[in-house]
């Protein structure tokens, strides 16, 4: 980590490469148990990464993925970075009701404080999957004690976003102590743009989250919030052959090269872990209400 430098959020959200929502039309929830788990080396190579690089980070990690892959939970604590809720099986919270909300929060927290033996305050849910549709989710998570989450996209995108909700951390329910710190985007000609890694990240020049980050630093004084997925990092994951091809150049462009545009970013910016920068955030997040 770089004194005198804004921390900014490193997050990682633990899923493997056939639990994307490119591929939902195409593989089938029943049949994952029949394909290659990759995640575990994936994650293994990301520790490593950031080991080199001196940062910290959280995963946001599927239940379903913790309950097969102990030992990689177990490595993400004990090497010092934050074990946190992804729900579990990458629902997308805007299809629950209420109750199904909160039983897959009790059912992914349970599964990943076992695995972790750690205590879980931290959620992201699945594709930025909270909205204008389903503000109530944060009302769920105040409710079962969550500290922050990190679910809102406040940009126009074909697979999730809320383009009117704040840019930067605000407190999505009166009365409580849960922050919402959406996912990091830049302003360009008064137009927000996506500019917080995923996709984003890997199919556009380096230079272009560079100067989004820096302009939310420099400009705006405030922290930016990164993820990305272990399989970016695995360029030799199995191809989906029958899904639509939007889907597939979506998915598999420059895979070979995210590691070395990661540890550009880790090398160029301060880095740290989610719960920690929420504790940052909360004296200044904005109260707001949908």
């Amino acid at each position: 980590m770089k004194p005198g430098k804004i921390v900014n959020g490193l997050s990682v959200d633990v899923e493997d490469w056939f639990q994307v929502g490119a591929f939902e039309k195409t593989l089938k929830r029943e049949d994952w148990d029949g394909l290659e788990l990759r995640v575990g080396d994936n994650v293994a190579r990301i520790l490593d990464l950031f080991d080199e690089a001196g940062v910290k980070a959280t995963f946001f990690t599927l239940g379903w993925i913790a309950e097969r892959n102990k030992a990689a939970m177990r490595a993400i604590v004990e090497r010092g970075h934050e074990l946190a809720s992804h729900g579990y099986d990458h629902t997308r919270v805007f299809t629950f009701t209420r109750r199904q909300f909160s039983d897959d929060l009790v059912k992914s927290r349970a599964i990943l404080e076992d695995a972790g033996g750690c205590t879980i305050t931290g959620y992201r849910a699945p594709s930025f999957s909270i909205d204008a549709r389903n503000a109530w989710a944060h009302e769920v998570l105040a409710e079962h004690g969550y500290a922050y989450s990190s679910s809102v996209a406040p940009v126009v995108h074909d697979h999730y976003g809320w383009p009117d909700a704040p840019r930067f951390a605000f407190n999505p329910v009166a009365g409580s102590d849960l922050v919402e710190i959406p996912v990091t985007t830049a302003v360009l000609a008064n137009r927000r743009l996506a500019a917080g890694g995923g996709g984003f990240f890997r199919v556009l020049p380096y230079g272009f989250s560079r100067w989004a980050i820096r302009q939310v630093n420099r400009e705006e004084g405030r922290p930016a919030i990164f993820y990305f997925h272990p399989w970016e990092i695995d360029p030799e994951q199995p191809r989906v052959a029958e899904a639509p091809l939007r889907s597939r150049l979506r998915h598999y462009t420059n895979l070979s090269r995210m590691a070395g545009k990661l540890g550009d970013l880790l090398g160029d910016f301060a880095w740290g872990r989610m719960d920690e920068l929420a504790r940052i955030e909360r004296p200044r997040a904005m109260d707001w209400a949908a």
